[in-house]
């Protein structure tokens, strides 16, 4: 890895509703990005197209973060192609309602291989590569409200969102100075386009600021970390106060 080129951009997840916005915003900043998806590769080649209008050397692969060997290949892939590391975002994640008394080992694997185990190797192994650059480099994880929160119906999601953000300040310790490690904690901020307008209506009544979040509301999270130089091992909530009720 070396300090010459254009910054560089390694995104898991980079093809969901949230993933390719953060991805977009970076590339239009300047960022070459690579990004990983998993399930559907017409999507993932749309959000690549539309990264290539900014930065032609954005590339993408598929990478089941639930397997270490598959975040090895997609490293591999990534060292091929780019010889700097400057951000990483683990946006790959899972998430769906698991009665708590039903709760199935496939069902614990599903959300916790994915979500908690994924983001640690991920992590990993990017910070392997970053410790042999000559610059500060960041990682950001994604990681939800709901990590402090008691949602009955998403345990195993919610334990493996606070798990993510005690690795992020355990990272953030163990590769400082050269490594700055945070973590943002998205409230509400994408909506399943299948829904009718009564979801949306009843969840901003929950929130102070009386809105669902846009992906802009998290980029801008973002592109404050991969400026600040003094922020590290910090969790930045960003849900228009919802926490708060």
């Amino acid at each position: 890895m070396t300090s010459s080129g254009k910054k560089v951009c390694f995104i898991t997840g980079g093809s969901g509703r949230l993933g390719s916005e953060v991805a977009l915003s970076l590339a239009q900043l300047g960022y070459s990005v690579f990004f990983t998806y998993n399930r559907s590769r017409e999507k993932a080649e749309k959000t690549l197209d539309r990264l290539r209008d900014f930065t032609p050397q954005s590339a993408m692969t598929r990478c089941d973060v639930s397997k270490v060997s598959a975040i090895e290949q997609a490293f591999e892939l990534f060292s091929k192609q780019f010889s700097r590391l400057d951000l990483l975002i683990t946006s790959a994640s899972n998430f769906y309602s698991t009665s708590l008394p039903d709760v199935t080992e496939t069902q614990w694997g599903d959300l916790v291989d994915t979500n908690l185990k994924g983001t640690f190797f991920t992590m990993q192994i990017g910070a392997r590569l970053m410790q042999k650059q000559p610059f500060v480099s960041r990682i950001i994880t994604m990681t939800d409200i709901s990590a402090n929160l008691v949602w009955q119906q998403f345990a195993p999601y919610t334990a493996s969102k606070n798990a993510v953000q005690h690795l992020t300040r355990v990272f953030a310790k163990a590769f400082a100075p050269k490594i700055l490690v945070n973590s943002i904690a998205p409230g509400t901020v994408t909506i399943n386009p299948e829904w009718n307008d009564g979801p949306e209506e009843e969840l901003s009544k929950m929130i102070p600021l009386q809105r669902i979040g846009e992906p802009e509301d998290i980029v801008e999270a973002i592109v404050f970390l991969t400026k600040s130089r003094y922020v590290t091992g910090q969790v930045i909530t960003v849900d228009g106060g919802r926490i708060l009720r």
